[in-house]
């Protein structure tokens, strides 16, 4: 087979299709701590949309569902238990 026929050709790699992180049974809610948690970064940030391969819609009500829970102190606003950590310094003497 030339080369100009073979660039065409399509790579038969198989790839192992994502499941929706939102099954149809899942509960959109500020009380479900379980499932918001998964939309939130170590920081506390809400993840885009890209990241969690979620709907706009979906998008939308998990944001609502974060924010509702942060207002009702059920999740921080913040999290910035890495910030205030020390690090060590390797062959450095503080003296």
């Amino acid at each position: 087979m030339d080369k100009s026929k073979r660039l065409f050709l399509k790579s038969k790699r198989s790839f192992r299709r994502r499941l929706p992180p939102i099954q149809s049974g899942d509960r959109i809610d500020y009380r479900n701590m379980s499932l918001i948690s998964r939309f939130i970064s170590e920081q506390g940030k809400i993840l885009s949309r890209r990241v969690n391969r979620l709907s706009l819609k979906q998008q939308r009500l998990i944001t609502i569902a974060i924010k509702q829970a942060r207002i009702l102190s059920s999740l921080p606003f913040l999290n910035n238990e890495k910030q205030f950590e020390k690090k060590k310094r390797v062959g450095h003497s503080n003296y």
